[in-house]
């Protein structure tokens, strides 16, 4: 099946290349960014003769002619009317954007007015764990973020036991290349190395969508207090998630049962790392109480399983495939 590549000059873009180069029913028939008249080596020298193929001015209409299906990693606000266009065109679509992972209020409200209404309704959140069946029948694909997915991995098994009228405390730590490739103050080596700073404390994007889906997939009205950290790391997400329960529970139970059946969630006996998860689509959970204190320690590569890996396992289950078809899962050790 030819897929495209659209948004090939960043992080999530070169692991999108990485991971489908060697998928085995996914063929990578198009790759572009903004500008294209460039080969993929020369906008990623590490591809140098691993993958020959010219990068073109990104089009829709050129998509169509060669794909079934395309994997945007476009910038939020920019995705929805390629999205809008390539769906129109009979292409599905896998976004790695924001733009189609939020109900239409919640979203103007945190990013900008929509250009896309029609389609946000018809959006399933690529959380495959929650949303199996609806990724199965869906043209339209919302690929969750790294927060939003270490974050509600953590989380959504014990909100039938936590006491939601408490306030959820969420501390997750990403590393610099969450921050995107784009030159900035904050990224330079001088500010980050041997550095560490939390940034946007309860006002971060991310906090109403993880609130949003808690509501969606669980029904359950909370406050989540996000604060997100960056890390003198290159890739990886470590996320503590404290909260209280109704009363004392078997937690790691809790844990067992609600991911029995899925392939990427491992339950960990000790507190998770990085390193174990890194280069790996796989997210590590580890649960500890104290009485009704709970506390939640997940970590995921925030760059697999918070963005590209993920948008391969949703475009497998979409396609009628096996989930972990072509999935990494062997991590960056040591």
């Amino acid at each position: 099946m030819n897929v495209a590549i659209i948004g090939a000059s960043g992080y999530t873009g070169l692991e999108l290349i990485k991971i489908l180069i060697n998928h085995p029913t996914f063929n990578i028939s198009y790759i572009a960014n903004s500008t294209g008249n460039e080969n993929v080596q020369e906008l990623h020298p590490c591809l140098k003769d691993v993958l020959d193929v010219e990068v073109s001015k990104a089009d829709a209409k050129d998509v169509a002619k060669v794909a079934q299906l395309a994997f945007l990693a476009l910038p939020h606000k920019t995705s929805m009317s390629f999205a809008k266009e390539l769906l129109e065109l009979g292409v599905k679509v896998v976004d790695l954007s924001a733009d189609y992972r939020l109900e239409l209020e919640t979203y103007e409200k945190h990013y900008c007015p929509h250009e896309d209404k029609e389609h946000i309704q018809d959006s399933v959140y690529g959380l495959p764990e929650y949303y199996k069946n609806e990724i199965k029948d869906s043209k339209l694909i919302a690929n969750p973020g790294c927060y939003p997915t270490a974050s509600l991995l953590a989380l959504l098994p014990f909100i039938d036991y936590i006491d939601t009228d408490a306030q959820i405390f969420i501390d997750a730590k990403s590393g610099m290349s969450g921050a995107g490739k784009g030159l900035k103050e904050v990224t330079h080596f001088g500010n980050l190395n041997e550095n560490c700073h939390s940034y946007s404390p309860f006002n971060h994007r991310h906090m109403p969508e993880i609130e949003e889906k808690v509501r969606l997939i669980k029904g359950a009205k909370c406050q989540i207090n996000f604060v997100p950290h960056l890390l003198p790391v290159t890739r990886g997400m470590l996320v503590s998630v404290f909260a209280t329960l109704k009363e004392e529970i078997d937690a790691k139970k809790v844990l067992e049962e609600a991911y029995k059946d899925s392939s990427f969630v491992r339950i960990r006996n000790n507190p998770v790392d990085l390193k174990s998860t890194a280069g790996t689509n796989f997210c590590d959970i580890f649960v500890e109480t104290n009485g009704k204190a709970l506390f939640i320690n997940s970590s995921i590569d925030n760059l697999l399983r918070g963005a590209s890996s993920q948008a391969v396992v949703n475009a497998n289950i979409m396609c009628g495939l096996e989930e972990d078809e072509g999935i990494p899962k062997i991590a960056y050790v040591p």
